[in-house]
């Protein structure tokens, strides 16, 4: 998991959190913390651009979260984010950093 700053211009890795059945109310607690607006999930493509097999459980869980959080969820490809983030960072934080890489993509379109 990742979260911006206030301003919602840089992308910081949180926490890398664990796939069970408390994930998705362990992340609305993270967000209501964070006083989080919005969400954004990476969008896992093929290289010609559709939606890989995993998609399929990502447009799932999108809607386990944004009924539980009631806040508006975006996608932003996740194309190479684990390779990129492997080449910064340790091991422990590789899925946070990834999520970073993901945020700062959206971010930085949205600005």
């Amino acid at each position: 998991m990742a979260v911006s700053d206030e301003n919602g211009r840089i992308a910081f890795p949180h926490k890398v959190l664990f796939t069970d059945k408390t994930l998705v109310k362990e992340i609305k607690k993270i967000c209501d913390e964070k006083m989080v607006e919005a969400i954004v999930l990476g969008q896992s493509l093929d290289y010609k651009g559709q939606p890989n097999p995993i998609q399929k459980e990502i447009s799932n869980f999108e809607f386990r979260i944004s009924n539980l959080t009631k806040l508006p969820v975006h996608y932003q490809s996740e194309t190479l984010t684990s390779v990129e983030a492997a080449r910064s960072t340790n091991k422990s934080m590789l899925d946070a950093s990834a999520a970073a890489l993901i945020l700062q993509s959206y971010l930085d379109k949205a600005t």
